[in-house]
């Protein structure tokens, strides 16, 4: 079986990222033969597309309501189901697979399509391509264009697997708003010298961020569909009040409390003169460290250096006990500074063992304690821990969860995770648009935003109005700020009109995109009567944009004389 070409194309317009990968393979040999096709994708993009033709026929992927997709499965393999074709590969990607049997002689041509909305962490978008043929492949190419009319303010690539005989292969091309990235490796390029196989084995990685000249964000406009970019930056920092909620219950003995030792005392080194801060620890009995909030000078960070070095673990979980004290800790702070943001910060590796330790009277019981006064993030260490419980009560309370996975770089992880949150620039912000001028509008209050992140509004636009005026409110930590902006839409939709390559609806496609991410993510905290009806919304969504989501599934259909079907489901993180 021989892959004798594939190609990756990826186009990312206005941070909008659609990447379609095609694989033509040939049976070599004189009889039938399963040929494969592998592709790891990001978890935050959703397959749209895939299609497989052999000897010229095609064979489309179905994308259906995920019930009725499996009723079909179900009828079309009586014989035992098949293995599903998606799951989760590691810390940030998906794997998608199947397999067809094909004659001798025979050629096939296997085609997917994913898209995604590349979020801005610390400053940059990354673009992660996963590359790993298995053999040499006499025709490989990827390229990435990337269209940013704001002006791309910088981009790198970087990757696992180049040698320098490989960066040859590789060529960027860029202007002020546009860059071509082309990868185009000849047999004797991929070739490993000394094994004879492929070098062709990791990530392929492109980082870039744009020009940011307007103080209201950047509005871009294709068919009636808006989308609004805020990421202001340079601005005074917002102090921060933050209780650290650690787990030191049994299993995070070893390596985890160590790792979990050597993060904070670097976090302990990155806290501002203003931040206020203190640490509770748990297993089954609950412990703080120091009555109340103290400020971060450098005695008091020496004193919790000191402290941090004799945290040790033993004993079981009591979440519920060390978050209500976090949330009392943060109720009864005196001459907290008024525009400030308060948040505790979770870790825990375990479920709830000591204490109360049903998870729904924990989620309500600490919803009511915290009562929308301030975030809570969960970070939930290695894989015992129910990350759907951490995930739902941090969702319910303004924050977000993480998994951290058992690694040598766990430390790294935890500190990466801190730096997102360590600098609120804005508070209570309001992204406001004409009432009766908008359709479908996204979310549009945001608690705080953090410095190198970026909020993203989207919206259709009615018939009538020929300029879209914004106007952002928000507190800093020096005044009350309105922003003002107006869009001239039949200017706007003019930019992108000469860009040929570009498919045309890709703003309602983002949109489509972001709406149900929220609608997803906003039915896991919601109350179940509300959650079926936002459920019910983002299918949809799903099945109109032809998104394979958490909501539907891809039916794969095959030549009539093969296990008849098979499905392809999203996998969630929370498993």
């Amino acid at each position: 079986i021989e892959i004798y070409s594939l190609r990756v194309d990826c186009r990312v317009t206005s941070r909008f990222a659609h990447t379609v990968i095609t694989s033509k393979i040939a049976n070599r040999a004189n009889e039938s033969r399963e040929a494969t096709f592998e592709v790891e994708l990001p978890k935050t993009a959703f397959i749209s597309n895939f299609s497989m033709s052999i000897d010229g026929k095609v064979y489309p992927g179905i994308i259906k309501e995920k019930a009725s997709a499996q009723q079909q499965y179900d009828a079309a393999v009586s014989q035992g189901q098949s293995a599903g074709l998606v799951k989760i590969t590691g810390r940030k990607l998906e794997q998608f697979q199947v397999s067809v049997s094909i004659a001798a002689g025979s050629k096939v041509t296997f085609e997917l399509t994913y898209e995604e909305l590349l979020k801005r962490q610390l400053g940059k978008y990354e673009l992660l391509l996963k590359v790993r043929p298995q053999q040499l492949v006499q025709h490989f190419q990827m390229d990435v264009h990337i269209f940013e009319p704001q002006g791309i303010r910088f981009l790198e690539t970087d990757s696992t697997f180049l040698t320098n005989e490989l960066t040859e292969a590789l060529t960027k091309v860029q202007n002020k708003t546009k860059a071509h990235i082309l990868f185009k490796p000849t047999i004797d390029q991929q070739k490993n010298p000394d094994a004879g196989e492929t070098l062709l084995n990791g990530d392929f990685i492109v980082r870039y961020d744009v020009e940011r000249h307007e103080t209201a964000g950047d509005i871009q406009i294709v068919n009636g569909y808006f989308v609004h970019y805020f990421a202001p930056h340079e601005m005074p920092v917002l102090p921060k009040n933050v209780v650290f909620v650690i787990d030191r219950s049994g299993s995070m003995a070893g390596r985890k409390i160590e790792q979990t030792r050597d993060a904070l005392l670097k976090i302990l080194q990155d806290l501002r003169a203003e931040d206020r801060f203190s640490f509770i620890t748990f297993n089954s009995k609950v412990s703080k460290w120091r009555s109340s909030l103290l400020e971060a000078t450098a005695e008091n960070v020496a004193s919790a250096t000191a402290f941090v070095q004799t945290l040790s673990a033993s004993g079981g979980t009591d979440i519920h006990g060390a978050l209500l004290q976090a949330v009392v800790t943060l109720h009864s702070a005196e001459a907290l500074p008024t525009r400030s943001v308060s948040m505790i910060i979770l870790l825990t590796d375990g479920q709830p063992t000591s204490g109360e330790t049903k998870v729904e009277v924990i989620q309500e019981n600490i919803q009511k304690a915290i009562g929308g006064k301030f975030a809570l993030f969960c970070l939930g260490f290695g894989f015992d821990v129910s990350y759907k419980f951490l995930e739902k009560m941090a969702l319910s309370n303004g924050g977000l969860a993480r998994r951290i996975y058992e690694n040598a770089d766990a430390a790294l992880q935890l500190q990466g995770f801190y730096q997102e949150v360590a600098t609120p620039i804005l508070m209570q912000i309001e992204m406001q648009y004409p009432e009766n001028g908008i359709e479908g509008l996204t979310k549009n209050n945001f608690k705080m935003f953090f410095e190198g992140s970026e909020i993203v509004v989207s919206g259709k636009i009615s018939n009538e109005l020929d300029l879209l005026p914004v106007e952002i409110k928000a507190q800093s930590h020096t005044s009350d700020l309105t922003l003002k902006e107006e869009a001239n839409i039949k200017e706007k939709e003019q930019v992108f009109q000469n860009q040929s390559y570009i498919f045309g609806n890709f703003i309602e496609r983002l949109w489509a995109y972001l709406t149900i991410q929220q609608l997803l993510e906003k039915s896991i905290s919601a109350p179940t009567a509300q959650q079926k009806a936002l459920e019910a919304q983002a299918l949809e969504l799903s099945l109109r944009f032809g998104f394979v989501t958490p909501l539907t599934s891809l039916l794969v259909t095959k030549p009539t004389e093969q296990l008849q079907a098979e499905l392809a489901n999203k996998p969630s993180e929370a498993g």
